[in-house]
């Protein structure tokens, strides 16, 4: 391969790099609409004030760009504000703390500090900052087909003696199930449970999505059983039955369904 093509392809990769990191470094020029100097009748300290609310908009919107002040007023109003010689100025809108060494050559003409700097430095505009993108991540969940434990209402001891509910042990039963009232039905001796479904259901996707490493659960549903025939007689809801500790109790299970949510933030561009 020819070797000024073989500099013609370096040339371009440089370049390229170099572009990229132009625009990495991108700033966002002072926006000097709503810019205003310091009033006050002494000249030195309007020129301070303005440097110590914003040094950089001030050198940019005060004299780069509206000529408020000159380039060489406000370098004899600040040379001697430094930091290091301990004084700074302490101003009604903040401190100035001196020019660095690129705005010195900016003020100076090139007489004080370095010249040939970006404006970036010498304005100190502020960098546009980079957009965290989201990605929000779902995952639809349904108990039935999923292979999960449905939603449990408190176990009744058949004979009305005892309820157990936050330690019945039958799927994921709440300790809110307590609140669950039982009756009689008189028309078929049975015995009907009136839990709140919705928040049951709720707590059980919940805990389920945060266990997964979701952040919260939506959509969230449980699927009403429906009725049967018992005595050929209608009855709602569907009871089940289990043994627990030599006690028979008498309990509902509904599927439920949700879906997970989270958001993942991804890196800074």
């Amino acid at each position: 391969m020819p070797k000024f093509l073989i500099g013609g392809i370096v040339f371009l990769l440089l370049l390229g790099a170099g572009y990229g990191l132009a625009q990495a470094a991108r700033a966002i020029p002072w926006d000097c609409a709503d810019w205003q100097a310091f009033a006050h009748a002494d000249r030195t300290t309007a020129i301070l004030e303005s440097l110590a609310e914003n040094r950089g908009k001030t050198l940019y919107c005060g004299i780069d760009q509206s000529d408020t002040f000159t380039k060489a007023e406000t370098w004899e109003a600040g040379r001697d504000r430094n930091e290091r010689d301990d004084t700074v100025y302490f101003g009604e809108r903040g401190q100035f703390r001196g020019f660095i060494a690129a705005q010195e050559g900016y003020l100076t003409d090139g007489e004080s500090g370095v010249t040939g700097v970006s404006i970036d430095r010498i304005f100190e505009f502020p960098r546009e900052q980079g957009k965290r993108r989201k990605q929000v991540v779902r995952r639809s969940v349904d108990s039935a087909t999923d292979g999960l434990e449905g939603v449990s209402s408190c176990g009744l001891d058949i004979d009305l003696s005892t309820t157990a509910c936050a330690d019945s042990g039958l799927g994921n039963t709440q300790a809110a199930a307590r609140t669950s009232y039982f009756r009689a039905d008189p028309s078929t001796g049975g015995y009907a449970v009136n839990p709140d479904w919705a928040a049951l259901t709720a707590a059980v996707a919940r805990d389920y999505c945060r266990r997964e490493g979701f952040t919260r659960a939506t959509n969230v549903e449980s699927v009403d059983p429906g009725i049967t025939e018992v005595n050929e007689q209608a009855t709602s809801p569907v009871w089940q039955y289990a043994t627990r500790n030599s006690m028979t109790v008498a309990y509902q299970v509904r599927a439920w369904s949700a879906t997970c949510v989270k958001v993942k933030r991804r890196a800074r561009r």
